[in-house]
């Protein structure tokens, strides 16, 4: 018997065993991919593609009320319950001194690489009404969040998107002299180059088909630019923080997700050279896998609060 994802943050809406019946009836489409498992529990096969994109859209229209989601076969195929978890713990993170969790568009987030899938910004304007900007270097990948956001024009005011033209910069380009956000989040490329992308994405399959597998499945796609960078993850975020220091009076937390624990000895030994004012790791665990949020700010604690206004 499915019990609770306890592992899932107190708020995350996906705690609970996914109730197929409630599902296929927002996509029906979804019914022919749902089956009994050995023990008796309807679920899915996550190794085909195109049920984990219809289950995706069934869960984002039935939590989310967000219509027509849909993404390219080539782009990352995100896991909603985990990509709700990083949402939910900048909001603890932005939680004033009183406890309460800012809402509405007074908050503005800054998603860095928002990707094909909008996923980010979805989930944190519909879960707490922030106001969010989504930025990639993919203009293709634009297009199709462009396309998400046509078929929910009540998200357009809420929701905006701008193109990173330089592939070297995160906020340079986008972040101007008066703006002003409450947060920025980024999922960066993990893999330090297209062969170990494409292993990564092997050993993914085999794990979840329990078979030998020589091709990645394309719910393991992606651009390039969503799976891998020169010098991998830690270079990433390395040039993250270096440029933070630029943008340190526009954004009040700097916040990105660590998936390499081994990465985190250097960053915290970077962001203590760059003198911020403070900076944590936060654990979030989504079943079997530990990823970690990393979050630093240059804003001294007695001025935190005009932000949350």
């Amino acid at each position: 018997m499915s019990t609770e994802k306890s592992s899932l943050h107190t708020r995350n809406l996906h705690r609970n065993p996914y109730d197929f019946d409630q599902l296929i009836s927002c996509v029906p489409e979804l019914k022919h991919f749902v089956f009994m498992n050995a023990y008796q529990t309807a679920t899915i096969n996550f190794s085909i593609p195109k049920a984990v994109k219809l289950l995706n859209k069934a869960l984002l229209l039935h939590f989310y009320n967000i219509k027509n989601w849909d993404i390219p076969d080539a782009n990352l195929c995100p896991p909603i319950p985990g990509r709700a978890d990083y949402v939910h713990y900048i909001a603890d993170l932005i939680t004033d001194q009183q406890g309460r969790i800012p809402t509405g568009i007074s908050v503005k987030g800054l998603d860095v690489g928002v990707g094909a899938n909008l996923v980010y910004p979805l989930i944190a304007h519909q879960s707490y009404g922030w106001k969010m900007l989504g930025t990639d270097i993919n203009q293709d990948s634009l297009k199709n969040a462009q396309n998400i956001l046509d078929q929910n024009p009540d998200l357009s005011n809420a929701i905006q998107l701008k193109q990173q033209p330089n592939p070297d910069h995160l906020f340079k380009n986008i972040i101007g002299p008066e703006d002003r956000f409450t947060f920025s989040m980024c999922n960066p490329p993990f893999h330090d180059s297209e062969e170990s992308a494409m292993k990564g994405n092997i050993r993914k399959t085999k794990n979840l088909k329990k078979t030998k597998s020589k091709q990645p499945l394309l719910n393991f796609g992606g651009q390039q630019s969503e799976l891998w960078c020169e010098g991998g993850e830690l270079a990433f975020i390395t040039k993250m923080i270096n440029e933070s220091r630029w943008y340190a009076s526009n954004i009040l937390w700097f916040t990105c997700l660590v998936s390499k624990k081994e990465n985190l000895p250097k960053l915290n030994s970077l962001l203590k050279k760059l003198k911020v004012v403070d900076f944590k790791t936060i654990e979030m665990a989504q079943g079997q896998k530990v990823s970690r949020m990393l979050a630093w700010t240059f804003i001294p604690q007695q001025e935190r609060s005009s932000w949350l206004r």
